[in-house]
């Protein structure tokens, strides 16, 4: 795997990374108050809060920055705010420690090298009434030239409290990229072509194969509100092609294909596209 769901660390709405200098710029804003607000277990769904929360230090110019933040959805489900807060937590507490052994350790020309930031934003995809499905975006920069970015999803089932990642409601990543066919390749040919100016070449090598899914998150949507009947493959920097070339998003109808791929646990949660 080429390096490229590590780079599912962070992504400013899947926008193309900064680099040193622009971050450090970016990560150098005052720190605001944290929100932490998230529904207890009597809690309305109308009445809870999205959270913002920001942690952000300097010293003597060298920053750190850390947002991460969820929808009010989210916070409706106080088992899934209580992970997304203790994910967020822990993510914090790994930054401090790493931040401070940068401090110590680098050296005084490096600049960049002190330079911290981490940002992760959930979105919601598609709230149906037994369903949640999420989608993050992500960015890391650890110093250096420019940071890493990409796109994650989760899937809270309602029913049984539990979340998962998106492609976890199929067979496995193969019977989903046998049930979307040619057409998977065929799309993401047709968006790198746009990039690269020309025809895609033949060779099937990297940077010009079609990556497998398990390379890819999924991301799993809804037209009707009442079941997923669409879903998207993301491909991180790297993957699909090289970093300056950026990531892909590829959007797909659910077939009757793709429902023959989904877990028999989770079928009815799925229709085809109408």
């Amino acid at each position: 795997m080429r390096a490229h769901l590590f780079l599912i660390s962070l992504a400013l709405s899947s926008a193309a990374c900064s680099d040193g200098a622009e971050y450090a710029e970016r990560a150098g804003v005052a720190q605001r108050p944290a929100a932490t607000a998230t529904a207890t277990a009597s809690t309305p769904a109308s009445e809870a809060q999205a959270v913002n929360f920001e942690d952000n230090s300097d010293n003597n110019g060298d920053t750190r920055a850390f947002a991460y933040s969820w929808p009010a959805a989210a916070s409706a489900i106080p088992a899934l705010a209580e992970r997304l807060q203790a994910e967020r937590d822990e993510q914090l507490a790994e930054q401090k420690d790493e931040w401070q052994s940068a401090l110590a350790d680098s050296p005084p020309d490096c600049v960049s090298c002190r330079n911290r930031g981490y940002e992760k934003k959930w979105l919601v995809v598609a709230d149906l009434p037994d369903w949640l499905s999420l989608s993050a975006d992500l960015y890391a920069y650890t110093g250096g030239a420019h940071g890493t970015y990409g796109k994650s999803s989760l899937v809270w089932d309602k029913s049984a409290g539990r979340g998962m990642p998106g492609v976890e409601l199929f067979n496995s990543p193969v019977d989903l990229e046998q049930a979307l066919g040619a057409k998977l390749c065929t799309a993401l040919n047709e968006a790198r072509a746009k990039r690269r100016g020309g025809p895609v070449g033949q060779d099937g090598e990297w940077p010009n194969d079609c990556p497998g899914l398990d390379e890819a998150s999924i991301l799993v949507g809804s037209s009707n509100g009442k079941t997923f009947d669409r879903i998207a493959v993301y491909f991180g920097p790297y993957v699909a092609g090289p970093y300056a070339e950026g990531d892909y998003e590829l959007d797909f109808p659910v077939t009757a294909s793709v429902i023959d791929a989904v877990k028999p646990e989770y079928a009815d949660a799925f229709s085809v596209k109408r």
